[in-house]
């Protein structure tokens, strides 16, 4: 039986900003609570407000690991103003540009998480590119065009630990959603036709991969 989260944990993934539906979030937190019997740390890419962090946190502090979140936090191409995923309160006034980290740090605040996450702000190849340890989760949810998810799966990909889990966000096949999930469609291609990942499960837009081989 898939490991849930306690009510509480649930109630702040629920109540926090993003864009994850609950079965979605469900079968992300069941990745998370297997792939930390690894030991090994849980990452993901691409934290907005921290609605998926809470998940990912609970689990490795359920584990004894360590959560990680990568992010710059001015928001993904979608989410800039005029586009449909835009949230006006995200906006800084005083700069009038996009900063999530406050939304991101009341949400793990309010889950009582703080102590379970190190948030790396940044670019997410900037960050891969000095990373050099195994991970035994990495969740690809950062930005939605070939350039970024394609950066995201070469920088982080490779970090994933023989039997760790790749998991990929907003996997949509239909060409029609070519500026919502066609890059992340095209990156978990990629990552079955290397011949690293085999598929664990499908949960709506998020699909689940184990790393069974070397090559990526």
């Amino acid at each position: 039986m898939a490991a849930v989260p306690r009510p509480e944990i649930l109630a702040a993934f629920e109540g926090a900003k993003g864009f994850m539906p609950v079965d979605e979030g469900l079968a992300l937190y069941a990745a998370a609570v297997e792939a930390g019997r690894l030991g090994l740390p849980l990452l993901e890419v691409g934290t907005y407000c921290g609605r998926s962090t809470v998940l990912l946190a609970d689990a490795a502090r359920a584990a004894g690991v360590g959560a990680l979140t990568v992010d710059h936090h001015r928001g993904s191409e979608e989410q800039q103003p005029g586009w449909d995923y835009h949230d006006p309160e995200t906006v800084d006034p005083e700069i009038g540009l996009m900063d999530t980290l406050p939304a991101f740090r009341r949400t793990l605040f309010r889950a009582g998480l703080e102590e379970h996450v190190i948030a790396l702000v940044g670019r997410s190849p900037q960050i891969a590119r000095i990373w050099n340890s195994p991970l035994g989760l990495v969740f690809v949810d950062g930005g939605h065009t070939d350039e970024h998810a394609t950066a995201d799966y070469e920088g982080w990909a490779p970090h994933v630990a023989e039997g760790g889990l790749l998991v990929i966000h907003d996997v949509f096949p239909d060409p029609q959603d070519e500026f919502t999930g066609q890059a992340p469609y095209r990156v978990y291609l990629r990552a079955l036709g290397s011949g690293a990942f085999t598929e664990v499960s499908v949960t709506g837009s998020l699909r689940v991969l184990r790393r069974t081989g070397a090559g990526i």
